[in-house]
């Protein structure tokens, strides 16, 4: 190996040491949003109290696969079958080298059968200059332990809010039955003759 080829390959290793050493410090933050959630989840990042939460579910939730290549790799380029359930959005705030924030989202679908699946769009850029293996992991059922933990519902919200705002529509029609039926009564009471007077 000439001697360019040995410094080009050993800047190639500090950076990847550089971005390993930063991506092992995880998350400064991360913001779990979705049905049920109101305003959402936030979870401090490594070294705050209850950082460990946060690392916990990065790893269970194959967040470090999706943004690194791994051996063996175990993110998958098409999504799983049958139905996910409703989606969440993991957002985290990912420390750079050289100090800057990256956002980097994660959907989920931690009600998918049989386990859990996340998904992370490929080549989304962070750090500047790097980006993300993506694709969609299908994780093991310690990953909804560890949401419903956090505060996510153990069972899947019931419908979308389309059953919410049928109510409305319903309870107007059952009044405007009540109405018809309560003024039938009263023209049949009325017209009802009365007894002859002697």
């Amino acid at each position: 190996m000439t001697r360019l080829g040995m410094l080009a390959a050993a800047a190639a290793l500090a950076a990847a040491v550089t971005a390993t050493s930063a991506l092992a410090k995880g998350a400064s933050e991360a913001t779990i949003t979705g049905p049920g959630l109101g305003d959402g989840i936030t979870l401090a990042g490594e070294g705050q109290p209850g950082g460990v939460q946060l690392m916990q579910l990065a790893e269970a939730a194959g967040f470090f696969p999706a943004l690194f290549a791994t051996t063996p790799n175990p993110m998958q380029t098409a999504r799983p079958t049958g139905d996910l359930g409703p989606g969440y959005t993991i957002a985290y705030q990912l420390p750079g080298p050289d100090g800057r924030l990256s956002e980097l989202r994660q959907d989920l679908y931690q009600y998918a059968k049989p386990n859990p699946v996340t998904y992370v769009k490929s080549g989304e850029r962070y750090w500047v200059t790097e980006k993300t293996v993506g694709g969609w992991y299908v994780a093991s059922s310690t990953l909804k332990d560890k949401l419903v933990a956090l505060g996510l519902p153990r069972l899947p919200p019931t419908g979308d809010g389309a059953s919410d705002r049928r109510w409305p529509v319903l309870g107007a029609g059952a009044l405007i039955v009540a109405a018809l039926v309560g003024v039938a009564l009263f023209l049949l009471r009325t017209r009802r003759p009365r007894p002859a007077t002697a």
